[in-house]
Formats: C-alpha cells, structure tokens, sequence
C-alpha cells in the first residue's frame, strides 16, 4: 500500500490511500473506519465526536453461521484472569493475580497455586509440567507448584502473551520483542522463529498490540498469530515457515481491525478457533483455513472485550476466558450439550 500512514495512540495502522469512500455513513465507511482506526483498545480510536460510526451492523451476525451454544461458565473468582490452558485430563488451569487456579471438567475448583507473581499466560505438558510466564520471563513448575526450571529474563521491552509445548521445546511468545523464543524443556534458549528473514521467506512478525498467541497444531508444527498482517503462519521448530492463511476483512469470514486475530487454539481434529478484538467474535476454520462457522458472536461480549483467551478440550468443548466477567465460558456444538461431560 502507499498514502500517508495514518496514527492513533501511537499504533501506525493503515494508509489513507486504503480508504477511499465516496459516501459518508454507509457500512462501507463504517468497515474501513473500524480497519483503520481499531488499533488501540486501551485509548480507544482516537477519533472524535464526529467520527462517532455506529458500527452495530457489523456486530451483527447471521444466525445460521452460528454453530455453537454456551454450555456452563466457570466462575474464576479472580481480580483479574489473563490466562486459560487445559491438559491432557481435561482440567482447566487460570492464571491471574499471583495464581493458578485449577478446576476440573466439570467446572469444579481442585486447586491452587501460589506463584507470588502476576503470570500472563500458560501452558500444562503432557506429564504435567506447568509452564508459566511474567512479562519477561518463563517458568516450569511441577503440578505441585514447585519450581522446576526458570529462563534468563527478556529484558525490559518484553511482552509475554503466551506458550506452547511442543515435542522436547517449549515456544514463547514475546509480543514486545515481536519474536517467538524457542526453550528446551530447562529453559535453554535454543533459537528464535519469526523474525523478518528475506532468504527464508519469512515476513516477519507485525504486532502492533500486545497480543501475540501461539499453538502446536495437529500435524506438529508451531502456528504462531501474525496480527498486523492478519494471518496465521506455521513453523518448523527450527523456523522455517511452512505454511499460512487469513485475510484481513470486516466480513465474518476475516480478520478485521489493525492486528487479529489475538487469539488460537486447536480442536481435537485440527480445526482452529479464533478471537478478534475490536469486533469481539469467537470463530472456527477448518485445517486449511477456511472460515466453517461462528462459535460466539459480538452480541455475546462487551464492547470493549479484549484478551479472549482460548483452550479447546479433548471432547471438542471450546473454552472462552473472558477478562470482563472473570469467567471461563464453555461452549459446544449446538444440539450436543447433553452428551458433554
């Protein structure tokens, strides 16, 4: 694109020249504003009273896209709840505050960890090695909570926002440095994915805000969020890009505002799940990609949702963490609520 690059609370979005409407008020100009001007959710569009669109058209969806029911909700109980991971019974861990909390499928609390730490995200190892990150720093604990193994730290322009544990790595997110960090399982450094590399024909990580997610995909491979450019990309774990998909649009089908999706996971099957901000909507795409069905629309959140984060259990339940109501809400398949446990 060229044109003057236009700024809202310090997040360069897109060019001017990608606007171009000839009529004020239509859902045209409503969907441009909302890719252009979505880009801060702490400070809002930075557009004032006159620039006040009313985007209720696009928080609209059509029913029959609709494939999925809300099924239970967890209550966390938490000041704040950053974080969702589920392991391989099916338990369902929280982080926030300085804790982890544990609860079983059923919704149940089982347990909690005191980490004397604010965590931003998680992750739970097949053997149930719990991995856990501050802003700038990775932790393994063991199910007790006893620390196992930590990493060296960041430095200060970190931005942890999420983990996956792979086959012998464990994967860090860090949305401040714009790179995912590749651990052994003691917290070595073993190499970084995602950085710009032109004789690899990688394009490098745009993250305009601090969300950045990750997940090991069914077929092995790390898919890591590229936000700024609206896609999904897959890597080796040495870092070579094998693969990618998403587009950036309004429409149910896309990925809308300056950076989404924030947040992934995988089903059972390979499936994604994915969340916007901005438009706050939960979704599903086959393995390939394609857009198959809405899990949750925007009428289902607040305006201002942020920070969706996502896990997906063995029977195919998807798991919302939504920070406002500090509760993990489940949702299934319409029509099978009766046959989840």
């Amino acid at each position: 694109m060229s044109g003057k690059w236009l700024v809202t609370s310090g997040v360069c979005c897109v060019p001017r020249a990608a606007c171009r409407v000839p009529q004020k008020g239509t859902a045209l100009l409503a969907a441009c504003l909302l890719l252009t001007f979505g880009c801060s959710e702490e400070k809002g569009s930075g557009l004032g009273k006159d620039f006040s669109y009313d985007l209720t058209e696009l928080r609209k969806v059509d029913p029959r896209l609709i494939l999925y029911e809300e099924a239970a909700a967890i209550e966390t109980g938490m000041k704040e709840a950053r974080g969702i991971a589920v392991d391989a019974q099916d338990r369902v861990y929280v982080a926030g505050d300085e804790a982890v909390l544990v609860f079983s499928k059923e919704g149940k609390r089982e347990a909690e960890i005191d980490v004397q730490r604010e965590l931003r995200c998680l992750a739970v190892a097949a053997d149930g090695t719990l991995y856990v990150a501050t802003k700038n720093r990775m932790g393994a604990l063991d199910p007790k909570g006893v620390v196992k193994a930590y990493s060296d730290g960041r430095g200060a322009e970190a931005i942890i926002t999420s983990i996956a544990v792979g086959d012998g790595s464990v994967f860090v997110a860090d949305a401040g440095n714009r790179v995912v960090v590749r651990y052994d399982l003691a917290g070595r450094q073993l190499g970084l994915i995602g950085k710009k590399d032109a004789e690899r024909d990688i394009p490098g990580l745009v993250v305009p805000s601090p969300h950045l997610d990750l997940a090991i995909g069914r077929d092995g491979l790390l898919w890591v969020v590229n936000p700024g450019r609206h896609k999904l990309e897959a890597y080796t774990a040495d870092g070579h890009l094998e693969a990618s998909w998403g587009k950036a649009s309004a429409g149910i089908e896309g990925f809308s505002g300056c950076c989404n999706p924030t947040d992934i996971a995988v089903l059972p099957d390979g499936r994604f799940v994915t969340a916007e901000k901005g438009l706050p909507r939960v979704k599903v795409y086959s393995a390939e990609g394609k857009f198959e069905g809405v899990v949750a629309a925007p009428d289902r959140f607040g305006k201002d949702a942020v920070g969706l984060d996502l896990a997906a259990d063995s029977k195919g339940r998807i798991l919302v963490l939504d920070p406002a109501s500090k509760r993990v809400r489940v949702f299934v398949k319409k029509g099978t609520r009766g046959s989840n446990p």
